[in-house]
């Protein structure tokens, strides 16, 4: 019996070791490259706008921290907005971000991206730099990425800054925009959201 107890211990233990051992945190570089290949074999010819952008979503959803840039985009109104209305909020965004997102990266076609280098800004990100390679329809374009290391065995993409432009940035000014014309009502926002998603 206590033989039985001591085997049992025993391989409770090597299977911690060895979970240990093999355990590994993906590198932000290669996790940016590593999706990017992923959302150019999405946009392959082969298949039809409907299914790349159902592939593109799948992507979007699984690499990129979409709850975190909601927050964000919010700006100083995730302070002044009840419980109930920002589960409604982080609902919306996230279909409004997936349809944004798919839409607009669907009309490409086998864009080539080659990671360049990487810059570790603290211990919760990095920066990762990146070039859409140049053909003869378009210009080289440089595409930093923000990428979270929180989690370094779930790294998560925080924002996109296309030559300069910080696309999180930029969304977030819009959506103050919207609120601000609207005598500060964040119901406006979840109309133009609900509009966009229609």
């Amino acid at each position: 019996m206590r033989s039985k107890k001591f085997l049992t211990l025993l391989t409770f233990i090597i299977i911690n070791i060895i979970s240990v051992n093999y355990s590994y945190s993906i590198e932000p570089d290669v996790f940016v490259q590593s999706t990017v290949n992923r959302a150019s074999e999405a946009l392959n010819n082969k298949y039809s706008i409907e299914k790349k952008i159902e592939k593109l979503k799948e992507i979007a959803s699984e690499t990129v921290d979409i709850d975190g840039i909601g927050r964000y985009t919010l700006g100083s109104y995730k302070n002044e907005i009840t419980d109930g209305q920002m589960i409604e909020y982080k609902i919306l965004f996230r279909q409004y971000f997936l349809k944004s997102f798919s839409s607009r990266l669907a009309e490409y076609s086998n864009p080539e991206i080659e990671v360049v280098s990487k810059k570790k800004l603290n211990k919760n990100y990095t920066m990762v730099s990146s070039i859409l390679v140049s053909t003869e329809q378009r210009p080289e374009v440089k595409i930093d990425w923000r990428v979270s290391t929180k989690n370094p065995d779930n790294p998560l993409i925080m924002n996109l800054i296309i030559e300069g432009l910080s696309l999180a940035r930029t969304q977030k000014e819009e959506f103050s925009s919207i609120i601000q014309s609207n005598d500060g009502d964040i119901n406006a926002l979840f109309a133009s959201l609900k509009e966009f998603i229609k």
